[in-house]
């Protein structure tokens, strides 16, 4: 079978490279060649996607060295930001994962195989499962966190205080939006 040979310059999906084109000139060409065709949002989403791709690549890459995967460490992020005794019922990990029971499930099983958490039934006859840190997979989210969140820190610190609040309240007003829009 051939191997594909990728064209120097020709664009692909968002996330699968950064483009060599300012998103100024993806809008003025579109507005060239598609008169009428609303532009307005290519210098906003364009940049988006640029940043999401470079931020989720980069952050892949943290934790690869680190040695845990990015669901792993979404479950353990959550158990230890809920505060004492570290453990949530998993209705409530589905919640704030905002992914599937079954997913969810599956991420438990891997952690619970690696120690990292243990789960039980509760006690009161709901038949609610609680899923617990153990003291592995709690030394595992601290080590971690603090070398992911330092890592995200220098990666705007060109940004000053003022200006991360302010980019920070307008990203927020922006996907409240459009979660809005979609649903």
């Amino acid at each position: 079978m051939p191997v594909r040979k990728r064209i120097p310059n020709q664009d692909s999906y968002p996330l699968d490279g950064p483009s060599p084109y300012p998103a100024a000139e993806i809008a003025r060409a579109w507005e060239r060649e598609r008169p009428g065709t609303p532009t307005d949002s290519i210098e906003i989403v364009t940049p988006l996607w640029r940043l999401a791709k470079l931020f989720a690549d980069d952050r892949r890459r943290l934790l690869a060295d680190l040695g845990i995967d990015p669901a792993t460490l979404d479950l353990l992020s959550v158990l230890r930001r809920s505060g004492p005794p570290y453990e949530l019922s998993t209705r409530e990990l589905t919640r704030r994962t905002l992914v599937t029971a079954g997913a969810i499930s599956q991420r438990i099983g891997r952690a619970e195989q690696s120690g990292l958490v243990s789960r039980r039934t509760e006690s009161d006859g709901t038949r609610a499962v609680i899923v617990s840190l153990t003291t592995k997979g709690h030394a595992l989210i601290e080590q971690t966190v603090d070398q992911v969140l330092t890592r995200e820190s220098e990666l705007v610190a060109s940004l000053s205080p003022t200006d991360r609040d302010l980019l920070a309240g307008r990203l927020q007003a922006l996907l409240d939006d459009v979660q809005q829009k979609m649903s």
